[in-house]
């Protein structure tokens, strides 16, 4: 339980910093142990601009790896992001260490089109 409390607080701490507006949205990452998902969000009116995941029919159809999974994952949100004319946004990585599936997201998203 240690480890949950302390990702907390981590959390909390980036979220301090972090917010997201209308023309440069929170792009937000929340990892589970099979799934990822990924929100742009515009925290000044407390919207949900587009969102992605592993769970979506065509990423869950593909038999590949979790990290795998996690790049398509942010090819989709920067495609989303670009249909609704955002370029920038501030990346909230939701207290987990940038490294592996976090990072596959990111790398996909800046290969995508997002500037952040």
């Amino acid at each position: 339980m240690d480890k949950l409390i302390k990702r907390h607080k981590i959390r909390y701490r980036i979220r301090k910093k972090v917010a997201g507006s209308a023309d440069k949205p929170r792009l937000s990452v929340f990892r589970s142990n099979s799934e990822i998902y990924a929100q742009l969000i515009d925290d000044d009116n407390g919207k949900t601009l587009a969102a992605a995941s592993s769970r979506d029919k065509d990423i869950a159809a593909q038999k590949v790896t979790k990290t795998e999974k996690s790049k398509l994952v942010g090819l989709t949100i920067a495609r989303k992001a670009t249909e609704l004319g955002i370029q920038k946004v501030v990346f909230d990585r939701g207290g987990n260490l940038y490294h592996g599936r976090v990072k596959a997201i990111a790398e996909a998203a800046r290969e995508g089109g997002l500037q952040f």
